[in-house]
């Protein structure tokens, strides 16, 4: 997975991480996951079920996560920018 045009989500230029997607099948993935958390809301209600909505966004974010580590370009240290 050396092809930089593989990835779905490129490492952020200054800090730690991916920013936003390279590639159609990450703003899939992106889209995706905002729809699920605002489904999620809907569903959850926050003011009656606060803690199984909050459970559920950590869920669904960590495997946002783990789709982006996977699928990613690897993040290896912290970034300054172009040098």
């Amino acid at each position: 997975m050396n092809d930089q045009s593989t990835f779905w989500f490129a490492a952020k230029r200054y800090g730690y991480g991916w920013g936003l997607p390279v590639r159609w099948q990450g703003w899939v993935v992106l889209a995706g996951y905002l729809a699920l958390v605002f489904g999620g809301i809907n569903y959850f209600r926050p003011r009656v079920d606060l803690p199984s909505l909050l459970a559920y966004l950590v869920v669904l974010t960590a495997v946002l996560v783990v789709i982006m580590a996977v699928k990613g370009e690897r993040p290896l240290r912290w970034r300054w920018g172009k040098r």
